[in-house]
């Protein structure tokens, strides 16, 4: 009797063992894989800065022993690090230029484009202003080249007030792309305060009646409360607000647009803890995009890229 119950202590002692070690490697599993260390180095864009935010901190709880930092210099900004060899990642809310592809290979660092979300970017005003009811974008022009500084240039019947107006930095690609779609590479005016903290643009806006600026759409919904976003009049002479439905489907035109993250090769083949974050980033995209108040891409869209990354990373 003696042996029979050493015999079963030594078995369940065995078999708790033997639970506890499966149950350590599902934990992994889940997690993506072992249990890293490293740093993983991010920057670029302002606009995209929200989503990779929260993944870093997301990421944070999987693979605690590794610091990934996410810096906010502004699209161009971000292309300047990665092509210097500062980052591992840069991030972007506008396509990489030539100038800029260029600058990467004279440096010999391969890379390659990632879209991981979409945003509507928004033209904001104070919310106050209660006669901006919808713009055009040749309308929009007329304001940001400076041909039309008081709001009854635009409209006889509004007030006769000068417009205030907030821009992202010339190092953003928010501002680039405003610059391509709405300005048509001409001029901005001259008064317009630049900043590349979109967050100096907000407080612009509410702190002046006549305020008006544009930023990603996540920025507006973070502020609506204190915002008006302006309808804007697209291809089909509808005015459109944007949202996660209008964005997505194409209909808030022009100013839907794609968001990116560009990725060193050398960095994700050599470095395990650069290749396990990326991997991350691009799984969960969609869902960060979304909980930060962006529009996630269709779910094969990230699986695609998955499978691009693994094949560079030599997965």
């Amino acid at each position: 009797m003696k042996f029979k119950g050493i015999s079963l202590m030594l078995i369940m002692s065995f078999v708790l063992v033997f639970a506890t070690a499966c149950g350590n490697n599902n934990s992994g599993s889940e997690s993506g894989s072992e249990e890293l260390s490293g740093e993983v180095m991010v920057d670029g864009s302002s606009t995209v800065f929200p989503i990779f935010e929260a993944l870093a901190e997301e990421y944070a709880s999987v693979q605690p022993k590794v610091k990934v930092s996410v810096g906010v210099s502004g699209s161009g900004g971000g292309f300047e690090k990665f092509s210097n060899g500062e980052t591992d990642m840069s991030n972007a809310s506008r396509p990489i230029k030539e100038e800029e592809v260029t600058a990467l290979e004279e440096a010999g660092i391969e890379f390659t484009e990632f879209q991981v979300a979409k945003d509507g970017l928004s033209i904001v005003v104070n919310s106050e202003n209660d006669w901006v009811d919808q713009l055009t974008i040749d309308e929009l022009k007329q304001i940001w080249t400076g041909k039309a500084t008081m709001w009854s240039d635009v409209n006889s019947e509004w007030p006769e007030e000068k417009i205030k107006l907030y821009s992202p930095g010339t190092d953003s690609g928010t501002y680039d792309y405003f610059n391509e779609v709405v300005l048509e590479e001409e001029q901005m005016n001259k008064e317009a305060t630049l900043s590349e903290d979109d967050n100096v643009l907000v407080n612009g806006v509410t702190g002046s009646k006549n305020g008006m600026a544009f930023f990603g759409y996540a920025y507006y919904l973070e502020n609506k409360d204190s915002l008006n976003v302006v309808p804007i009049v697209n291809g089909d002479g509808e005015a459109i607000e944007p949202n996660a439905e209008t964005i997505q489907d194409g209909t808030y035109e022009p100013l839907s647009r794609p968001l990116f993250t560009y990725v060193k090769h050398s960095a994700v083949k050599d470095d395990t803890a650069v290749y396990n974050f990326s991997k991350y980033a691009i799984e969960n995209a969609g869902e960060m995009a979304e909980a930060v108040g962006y529009v996630a891409l269709p779910e094969e869209k990230y699986t695609e890229a998955t499978e691009k990354l693994e094949k560079i990373a030599g997965k």
